[in-house]
């Protein structure tokens, strides 16, 4: 969530049981390395927890103090909100003093509630990181030439480089904190333990615009006499994974490089401060001989450099640090949450092939490493080698993962049983074939370890339709796999690239599951920073691959995804920082390619139709393919009618009447152009030509049915199959649904022939495919682990069949909208969402002629909940009549369902 984002990314809330109310905690991060902040105007939030019905907050009074016990005495010496009579209880922005960087500020919030309770959060600490440049004392140190076993070529080898510093203290530690950025990738290592749970940190950016640092508490790390410090540095999308190869394509960075500070403070106030400069010493010829993104990591156990990161180390072979120039981005502190191991995963399978090679199964295709534990003699290697699937012959697959190499090896230091995986790459793959292994290996030696950005699972959803809860399940696998501190297409092949339009509405669906709104929030930034003087957005952001191709549809991402976190976490603030790079997005494309209120420039149509032939990537069938103006005129005229809101919503209202203006003439001239209304249908007739026209309110009012009749008519010829790419599938399940087509949409999702997310599962998937034919088509583009083509699948199974949607006068789900869309052939749904004001439930089954309905209303919230059934007056709540029944308000009876207005807490529907 953005405020997640803010500061609870970095703090914990406390509960604190008073009267039957509580004060609840949004995530728990209790590290001994909090991540410092990235501003010094945090937003803070909370939920309330309570089983009565109709809590609501009435008040609340924000305190910050310099210590714990000031704070528990309620004096707060760095800002005291004053109660401020106000339900609000999200992104609420601090304003009291100037807060500085390396400091522990305290706070809690108290609240009164309108059961007459006074209730109050335990105190939880923050801590700022380096926001002002003036911050750093710090040198940047590095070395820009490869070594000799280096190769700065198309496939580049780089070994890791290992820095370090011996430094004294003489007096007892109060407080110690790192400042870094580790360029790019790191390991900070303090007397030779490993500072922090992170890995493949920092998060990427493009390093020509932003280098994120992170700040790290190491107090405890500190003594009294003699430390060192160690940080290893790889190679991460700083030195990229293909050097001096299609430049003007790919942009490269330069040799990794380090900025740290450690500043100490003693018991007695005094200060002593350790940075990075000429004194440090380095070495590249260590353990770690090559790590490319794509090719592995190498790992020659032989070559340990010992206890390097401890005092008295002799390091007089090694060579001095360098002073290098600072790339040219801005130093700020890491806005979003580490990278980290979020699950261990055991192999279910080990087969011998041939001789000493053996493939071992996982069971699940994921992204992150495989961890060994190997005993045998000095100087033997093993080689792991990564796929996602098998050929018919039990052999590795790699034929779509193009020219990575994905291969890991470990070479033995004949000590005993080790244990290793890499620090610095990842893989996507179910299956490793493993050679040289010593003996026979067996699966107990192996551990997976599933990678990807610290974030809550917020989401769960059960059917009783198990290829439905098999795709969600595929959908959480692959949305997991290709969080990398941004969101990338794939986690496999020599791509990994983070494509914007795989996510315009992908992220909408994802939010349900994950809490990604920090993640999504910190990748808006790196879309603004893309942008060209001009205007332009590219493709991909950030922009390792250079593609400006000029759409709409991918572009469109930084808008949607704009919409996506105001909307669903309540973010105003991300509106008002982008809204004059979109306004200028959107006036680039409209004064360059809007010719007669017609946008004429589209590169890739609906990405991804099912082809008519297995084998084929993209269709070659004419009748398939969705007119390129059609789909960008259509979505340039949705986005202005959200630059229209967000024109309001951020003071820029006098922009209004432009947006409405061209949306008028758009939206006249593509009628014009696209719509035979005699035939009811837009241009040749696919599904996306009329779909996006109807969901986007462009169709005529008194032909929106005949439209809607001929997508009806279309879905029969398609044999109720998927016939939509990326762009149709966005609005495909929602645009069914609402337009009546709820038994259409139901078919779709619930299919297991191609083409069909169930397709995928009947041929064992277990992630989304790239393409609807994804074990069958040219190995040039079939990853089987994307979320593209999930479209609005997971919105539409939240919103329309579980029933659980933010009100359209809402943000943040303050007030819900529960409106369960009924199917024949599916009795069952339940699902739970951790919304930013607490949980909600909804729970239905639909037996004959009895629906039953258990469902949760966060506290603070409210909720407008649509009941099906015929007259309102046969509707039982917790077995009494509903209206008789505490904390239901009666509005009215409309088109099958009985609408309450409803208070918090727990209710159980019953009607007939």
């Amino acid at each position: 969530m953005r405020f997640v984002f803010i500061i609870i990314a970095f703090i914990c809330f406390s509960s604190a049981t008073v009267a039957q109310t509580t004060v609840q905690q949004l995530l728990t991060e209790q590290q001994s390395h909090p991540i410092g902040i990235a501003t010094t105007q945090p937003r803070f939030s909370w939920q309330l927890a309570s089983a009565q019905r109709g809590v609501k907050q009435l008040s609340y009074e924000i305190l910050v103090a310099s210590s714990r016990a000031n704070l528990e005495q309620d004096k707060a010496d760095i800002w005291q909100s004053g109660e401020v009579r106000s339900d609000l209880s999200i992104l609420i922005p601090y304003t009291g003093k100037p807060l500085a960087s390396n400091v522990y500020y305290y706070w809690k919030v108290k609240v009164k509630t309108s059961k007459g309770e006074t209730i109050e959060s335990k105190p939880v600490f923050f801590t700022v990181g380096f926001v002002d440049p003036k911050n750093w004392k710090a040198k940047w140190i590095g070395y820009d030439k490869a070594f000799a076993w280096d190769s700065v070529t198309q496939w580049s080898r780089l070994s890791a480089r290992y820095y370090r510093k011996e430094f004294g203290t003489a007096k007892k530690i109060k407080k110690a904190y790192v400042n870094l950025v580790g360029l790019g990738m790191y390991e900070l290592l303090i007397n030779g333990k490993k500072i922090g749970d992170q890995v493949l940190a920092p998060a990427p950016t493009d390093y020509r615009k932003t280098v994120l640092s992170n700040t790290f508490d190491v107090t405890e790390h500190i003594i009294q006499g003699k430390n060192a410090i160690g940080v290893a540095l790889g190679n991460g999308r700083f030195f990229t994974m293909r050097q001096n190869f299609k430049p003007q394509k790919i942009n490269t960075f330069g040799f990794p490089k380090l900025l740290l500070q450690l500043d100490m403070i003693f018991e007695d106030g005094t200060r002593q401060t350790v940075i990075t400069d000429e004194t440090w010493r380095f070495t590249a010829d260590g353990p770690i001989r090559t790590n490319n993104e794509y090719d592995g990591e190498e790992y020659d156990a032989t070559k340990e450099l010992g206890n390097w990161a401890q005092a008295a180390y002799n390091d007089a072979k090694w060579l001095k640090a360098n002073i290098v120039p600072a790339p040219t981005g801005v130093i700020t502190p890491q806005p979003n949450r580490h990278m980290k191991i979020m699950q261990r995963i055991q192999p279910v399978a080990i087969n011998k092939i041939n001789g000493d090679k053996y493939i071992l199964d996982m069971g699940q295709n994921f992204a992150g490493w495989l961890q060994l534990k190997v005993k045998g003699e000095k100087g033997r290697k093993v080689m792991l080698r990564f796929a996602e699937s098998l050929q018919p012959d039990g052999e590795l697959y790699t034929a779509n993962l193009r020219d990575a190499k994905v291969t890991d090896v470990y070479t033995l230091k004949g000590e005993g049983e080790e244990t290793w995986h890499p620090t610095f790459v990842y893989h996507g793959f179910r299956y490793v074939e493993i050679t040289g292994w010593p003996g026979t290996p067996v699966t107990s030696a192996f551990e997976g370890h599933l990678v990807y950005d610290q974030m809550q699972s917020t989401g769960n959803i059960r059917t009783a339709n198990e290829t439905i809860n098999n795709i969600v399940k595929n959908a959480w696998w692959g949305i997991a796999s290709n969080y990398k501190g941004m969101p990338v297409d794939c986690p496999q092949r020599n791509e990994r690239q983070p494509w914007l339009g795989d996510r315009t509405q992908g992220a909408y669906g994802e939010s349900f599951l994950f809490n990604n709104g920090a993640l999504y929030a910190k990748w808006l930034d790196d879309i603004q920073q893309a942008q060209t003087a001009e205007g332009a957005i590219p493709d991909v952001t950030p922009a390792y691959w250079n593609y400006y191709s000029d759409n709409v549809t991918w572009p469109g991402a930084y808008i949607l995804i704009a919409e996506m976190l105001y909307h669903q976490f309540g973010d105003q603030q991300v509106l008002v920082k982008h809204y004059p790079s979109m306004k200028k997005w959107m006036d680039y494309m409209r004064g360059k390619y809007l010719k007669n209120n017609i946008l004429t420039k589209d590169k890739y149509g609906d990405w991804c139709v099912p082809p008519e032939d297995l084998k084929m990537i993209k269709s070659q069938d004419s009748t398939r393919t969705t007119n390129g103006q059609l789909i960008a005129t259509a979505y340039y005229y949705r986005l202005l009618q959200i630059m229209k809101n967000f024109a309001v919503i951020t003071g820029n209202k006098s922009d209004t009447l432009a947006y409405v203006k061209l949306s008028a003439d758009i939206k006249d001239a593509f009628n014009k152009k696209f719509f035979k209304a005699d035939a009811g249908l837009y241009d040749n007739g696919t599904i996306t030509a009329n779909l996006l026209p109807l969901y986007f309110g462009i169709v005529p009012a008194n032909k929106k049915m005949q439209v809607v009749e001929t997508i009806a008519r279309k879905l029969k010829a398609d044999n109720m199959h998927i016939s939509t790419g990326v762009i149709g599938t966005q609005w495909l399940m929602r645009g069914l649904t609402q337009n009546g087509l709820e038994q259409a949409a139901f078919t779709l999702a619930s299919n297991h022939t191609y083409p069909s997310w169930g397709y995928m599962i009947q041929q064992g998937a277990t992630t989304i495919w790239e393409l609807w034919n994804g074990n069958t088509a040219n190995p040039q583009m079939n990853s089987q682990n994307h979320v593209m083509l999930l479209g609005d699948l997971l919105t539409w199974l939240y919103e329309e069949v579980a029933g659980i949607k933010n009100h359209t006068q809402s943000v943040a789900f303050k007030t819900i909208s529960m409106k369960p869309a009924l199917h024949q052939q599916l009795p069952h749904a339940q699902a739970t969402y951790q919304s930013p004001y607490g949980t909600i439930v909804s729970d239905w089954k639909n037996d004959k002629d009895i629906f039953t309905w258990k469902i949760n209303i966060p506290a603070n919230t409210t909720a407008l909940v649509q009941v099906p059934v015929k007259a309102h007056a046969n509707i039982m709540e917790s077995g009494r009549p509903a209206n008789e029944a505490d904390g239901l308000r009666f509005v009215k009876q409309e088109k099958g369902y009985a609408i309450y207005e409803v208070q918090s807490g727990e209710y159980a529907f019953e009607s007939k």
